[in-house]
């Protein structure tokens, strides 16, 4: 069984973003394979933190199942939640079975270069203007980067393996090629969270290092995003502009439909909702008609109408479920960052690691979730909550064994 969980973390991270909805393959194997709890019965040893992970999914699934009964959204409005219920299986499985350390840092190399060569494939070859995957493209983007981001924290692990040198160089291959991903999707949200990627890195691995090699890596950083900036091929620039000439349009009036604009227009009717029921919430179908009673009565732009969230993962889940909506979603993030940053000083690099990781995710949801409803996409849904199961899942095995 350890053996299939490892063939699944490995598939999780590999074929996430190269393959339509590849994210669900490794969730369904883990998922399916944890009917094997039902049988053998292993014996879990819970820890306090374990459960309060394990409330803080069912929190969140519980509020949002609530809402979809409220609201009267059907069978479609339980496809989400009932994604996170069943990442719960695949957590104990992980925990039960814990897979191997390498195939988990391998797949999410090989699947953050297969992200960053798709994207380029597309970018470069196919001229389009900003690379898609087969997803969303600022999913794709923000996924892309997610995974090249934890490609870094396994430099923990990689600098312990007998062939350093080689794991070093994969880690690093992966991570550039996952950046690269996000850079020819234009997805420029995720580059904000960047300064909070690199202080959660400097907390984890900062220390180890000379003063010496901070600066070489600190000037190495500073060149590296002066020659994305001007590269015009990688568009950073070009998207870079076009935000400030969003900004300078909204705010003369002249336009408050761009990129840029709809979301300030979306932003604010979310919030003009919020204040009208901020306990309850609207629903995502109340929702929808408050924003565009908004629109009918000239408050907001009537251009964003079609939106059917404010493009904020705080936002929506406040307007749509209330103060309690906006609360397990800050549990569901801060709780288990919260619970891998006590190991983010461990004198174990592969506990260390995880622990990086572990925080990353977390952060890397909160940036991307300040410009996108980032959970209420599938992927999004999908490569966090089978992440954190999986990332949690061996955490939490090797902290007990410490």
């Amino acid at each position: 069984m350890r053996l299939y969980n490892s063939v699944a973390v490995f598939l999780l991270g590999t074929f996430a973003l190269i393959i339509p909805s590849g994210y669900s393959l490794g969730s369904a194997m883990l998922l399916i394979g944890s009917l094997v709890l039902l049988v053998k019965r292993p014996a879990m040893n819970l820890s306090h933190q374990d459960w309060l992970i394990i409330c803080a999914v069912l929190a969140y699934t519980l509020v949002s199942m609530l809402e979809a009964l409220w609201d009267q959204q059907g069978v479609s409005g339980f496809d989400k939640p009932i994604r996170f219920l069943l990442a719960l299986p695949a957590l104990l499985m992980v925990m039960a079975y814990p897979p191997r350390l390498s195939w988990l840092w391998v797949g999410l190399a090989f699947g953050a270069i297969g992200a960053g060569g798709w994207a380029s494939w597309q970018k470069l070859v196919e001229n389009a203007w900003r690379a898609t995957g087969y997803t969303q493209v600022i999913q794709f983007g923000n996924l892309s980067m997610l995974m090249g981001i934890l490609c870094l924290a396994g430099l923990g692990w990689a600098w312990l393996q007998p062939r350093r040198k080689s794991w070093l160089t994969l880690m690093l291959i992966g991570a550039f090629m996952g950046f690269l991903g996000s850079l020819f999707s234009g997805s420029r949200g995720g580059w904000i969270g960047i300064p909070f990627v690199l202080l959660v890195l400097y907390r984890g691995y900062g220390y180890s290092f000379s003063k010496l090699a901070k600066g070489v890596v600190g000037i190495g950083i500073i060149v590296a995003a002066a020659t994305i900036y001007a590269v015009p091929q990688f568009g950073v620039q070009q998207r870079v502009h076009q935000a400030f000439d969003d900004i300078a349009n909204y705010a003369s009036g002249e336009n408050r439909s761009n990129s840029v604009g709809a979301r300030f227009e979306m932003w604010r009717g979310a919030s003009q909702l919020i204040l009208e029921k901020p306990f309850t919430g609207w629903g995502s179908n109340g929702y929808q008609e408050g924003i565009e009673t908004l629109a009918y009565n000239g408050k907001i732009n009537p251009n964003v109408v079609h939106y059917k969230h404010p493009h904020n993962e705080f936002l929506d889940a406040w307007a749509k479920r209330g103060l309690i909506g906006l609360v397990v979603l800050l549990a569901l993030y801060l709780i288990p960052m919260r619970f891998f940053s006590r190991q983010l000083n461990s004198p174990d690099l592969e506990l260390r690691s995880l622990a990086v990781a572990g925080v990353l995710l977390p952060v890397a949801y909160i940036d991307f979730g300040f410009s996108q409803a980032f959970l209420t996409h599938n992927s999004g849904v999908m490569m966090f909550v089978f992440w954190l199961a999986v990332l949690w899942g061996c955490f939490s095995v090797r902290t007990k064994l410490n």
